[in-house]
């Protein structure tokens, strides 16, 4: 039972609710009273449709990469390897992922570290060109890599860099760098200024502040921009074709197109290659997703 009590000028006091008075609800906006008001299937059918749009093609290639050679069963039963096997050791692919490998992480790790210092420097500095750098970084994004590819050769062969896997991964570092030093530049935009000065006011340098405070705070951006400075990387195909010449300095992508014939093509063996090509990037997404979306929304406003 709720108490009622009684004022020293005889009012009444509301009944108090056990356990404190309650805060008044809040008042829901329009935006969210018509989402409550959708039906579900409104939701879930195009993301459903959405779904099964994206996963056909994933399910195909998984489809011949494990049926037998020869079958047409949409089941892959009984499931086979003979298609990996044939890849993996007939066709170089572990030489070939090896390579990927290396470009990737290679341009991981040039792509976030020159971004980081970039970045910073657009964040936490004013000078004279820093709009008209800006604005070179954007205007960047709109020139195709296929237009640079004769000077980059030329530069390449001048440095006898041809046929190297370091060529591949300076141009990938390249054409990474604008894009990735923009949205590091927002994310350390919104780390508050004031964490550092009193770094500086404790005795650290510039640089110990900003290992010890803000590095620790731009995790989520920092894996953002890594994962696509490595998926791009890894999936990238122009760059390696015209500048690695030698089977054994081939990446991936490359290795597929040579499962191409003029008159035939293996479909087993392709999947299969494709299968070995997209579960490292699958994986990656699996285990940085949490920190993608952390880092992106981080990014997406200056605070």
């Amino acid at each position: 039972m709720t108490a009622v009590l009684t004022e020293k000028n005889g009012a009444v006091r509301p009944p108090v609710r056990p356990g404190g008075p309650q805060p008044p609800a809040r008042r829901r906006t329009g935006r969210e009273r018509a989402f409550d008001d959708v039906p579900r299937w409104q939701i879930y059918l195009p993301l459903g449709i959405y779904l099964l749009f994206t996963l056909i093609p994933f399910y195909w290639m998984l489809l011949f990469a494990l049926r037998p050679a020869g079958s047409t069963a949409l089941v892959p039963w009984p499931m086979t390897g003979e298609h990996f096997a044939k890849v993996w050791n007939e066709r170089s692919f572990a030489v070939f992922f090896q390579n990927s490998m290396i470009v990737g992480v290679a341009t991981l790790i040039a792509t976030t570290l020159v971004a980081l210092a970039g970045g910073y420097a657009l964040a936490r500095f004013d000078f004279r060109i820093k709009g008209a750098f800006m604005l070179a970084l954007l205007c960047s994004q709109f020139i195709p890599g296929a237009l640079m590819l004769v000077p980059l050769f030329e530069i390449f062969r001048n440095l006898q860099m041809i046929n190297s896997l370091w060529s591949v991964v300076i141009a990938e570092t390249v054409f990474q760098l604008p894009l990735s030093i923009i949205l590091i530049s927002g994310f350390i935009k919104n780390v508050p200024v004031s964490l550092e000065e009193a770094a500086w006011v404790d005795g650290c340098s510039r640089f110990t502040a900003f290992r010890t405070v803000v590095l620790p705070l731009l995790r989520p951006g920092l894996i953002a921009v890594g994962s696509f400075a490595f998926v791009h990387s890894w999936n990238h195909f122009l760059f390696a074709l015209m500048f690695l010449s030698e089977q054994d300095k081939q990446t991936i992508p490359v290795g597929l197109n040579t499962l191409i014939g003029a008159d035939s093509v293996d479909l087993g063996a392709l999947a299969a290659g494709g299968v070995i090509a997209a579960v490292p990037v699958v994986i990656v997404f699996a285990f940085i997703q949490k920190w993608l979306v952390t880092g992106f929304s981080a990014g997406a406003v200056k605070g």
